[in-house]
């Protein structure tokens, strides 16, 4: 009880620590979060973690406002050297519409499959589920009411429509297989139990 314990807590400790560094810029202390071979899915990036962190510093902003993590407490199943964990999370981010200043919050999930290495655990994968967001204005008025009146966000799906349009409209590109809470996220769970049970 005392080792799983131990491993419940380092797994969490990695699963925030991944937060802080992504959103500070702590590039090193991002890396050794992953596997070498580690992968990640999210809005605007799919492929190798190595790659994630080189797309993620051209687009760093080294002082605030820029894109927060709130990274919540992981419900964590380890079994022997593996180990599957899933946690809410919200991404917050801070954005113009034809000069109206906006705050995006995004809910989501994060689904990881860990293993341990010689190093402790590391994330072998991760896979973002979306469930929904939201706009607030930073000020409000009636030039945000006119901005959510007359600006068309439907061509992103509902669960993260506003954080599709706020990556989109800063240059980058939505790719393909982002998941979001339904089927999809269920056949994705459940096949991540049978990882952890093979």
């Amino acid at each position: 009880m005392a080792d799983r314990t131990a491993d419940v807590t380092a797994i969490a400790q990695l699963i925030q620590r991944w937060g802080l560094a992504r959103d500070q810029g702590r590039w090193d202390e991002l890396a050794d979060c992953f596997t070498a071979d580690g992968t990640i899915s999210v809005t605007w990036f799919t492929g190798a973690f190595s790659d994630f962190i080189a797309a993620s510093r051209r687009t760093y902003q080294p002082a605030s406002p820029r894109v927060k993590h709130l990274v919540g407490v992981p419900v964590v199943d380890v079994m022997g050297d593996r180990a599957l964990a899933e946690t809410n999370i919200q991404i917050l981010g801070r954005f113009a519409i034809e000069g109206v200043a906006v705050d995006n919050t995004s809910f989501a999930r994060f689904l990881d499959r860990i293993v341990r290495t010689p190093g402790g655990w590391r994330i072998q994968s991760r896979v973002a589920i979306y469930e929904k967001d939201r706009l607030d204005p930073v000020v409000p008025g009636p030039a945000f009411d006119a901005v959510m009146a007359e600006t068309d966000f439907s061509t992103v799906p509902e669960p993260y429509r506003f954080l599709g349009y706020r990556l989109l409209t800063s240059g980058r590109s939505l790719h393909p297989g982002i998941v979001c809470d339904g089927p999809g996220s269920e056949r994705l769970l459940a096949a991540a139990r049978d990882w952890l049970a093979g």
